[in-house]
């Protein structure tokens, strides 16, 4: 498995170096640490104006393994109002969606719905699934983005909540760092939760790097870390 990771992952590489300045396709590979075991997943996105389709897998030794497949998108309303809906398929039959509305230029909201099937997932964005999602934020000049965005469980009465407060800002060469600030609250599986966690990125052209710290991962009783290293082509 590792074999086959690292062999794609250069020929991925290699297509990078070669490939023109439209970069339709990007490849992640993260890593999860956990206090007692690991994680990785491999996914591959392509995009084509606001559609993107992608592919992915996850595996560790205790969940197991789990390929997983998704769509999203933008349809505009108006100069003001875009509807974003998204599916997501995965093995052990998960079926899962959202649709968000986003009103507003400069400044926008956005007010959304998440469902799924409620069959096995194991959620590697960390936010709750079935739930409703409400953001306040600021768009400025050349991809500037400051956000603030709750996720709240409205269907399974666990009161989990996800509170972010992300920036995206543009470090010139075609650079930018990327920040989250997570406060997270709600029932887990080993009593209630209360905690902060936090993600940074950044890009170059062509290659990315993240790092994240979740803790309580999707509320359960294991706190995460995640590496994620990348590259567009």
């Amino acid at each position: 498995m590792s074999r086959l990771i690292l062999k794609l992952l250069s020929v991925l590489t290699c297509a990078a170096a070669s490939a023109q300045e439209a970069q339709p396709f990007k490849l992640t590979l993260g890593y999860y640490s956990y206090p007692h075991s690991q994680g990785a997943d491999l996914n591959l996105r392509y995009r084509q104006g606001d559609n993107n389709l992608w592919l992915g897998s996850y595996r560790d030794k205790d969940f197991g393994a789990q390929w997983r497949s998704g769509f999203d998108s933008s349809f505009d309303l108006s100069d003001w109002a875009s509807l974003q809906p998204s599916l997501q398929l995965a093995s052990q039959g998960f079926v899962g969606g959202s649709l968000n509305l986003q009103l507003g230029q400069t400044i926008y909201g956005v007010i959304g719905l998440g469902r799924t099937n409620l069959r096995p997932y194991f959620n590697l964005n960390f936010d709750p699934n079935d739930a409703v999602t409400l953001g306040l934020g600021w768009r400025g000049e050349q991809g500037r983005n400051l956000a603030l965005t709750l996720v709240a469980d409205d269907r399974l009465h666990t009161g989990q909540k996800h509170l972010h407060l992300s920036g995206r800002w543009p470090m010139g060469d075609g650079q930018r760092l990327t920040l989250d600030l997570l406060r997270k609250q709600g029932q887990g599986d080993a009593g209630q939760v209360q905690a902060w966690g936090w993600s940074a990125g950044y890009d170059w052209r062509r290659w990315f790097v993240r790092l994240a710290h979740d803790p309580k991962q999707n509320f359960g009783n294991d706190d995460a870390t995640r590496l994620a290293l990348g590259t567009r082509f």
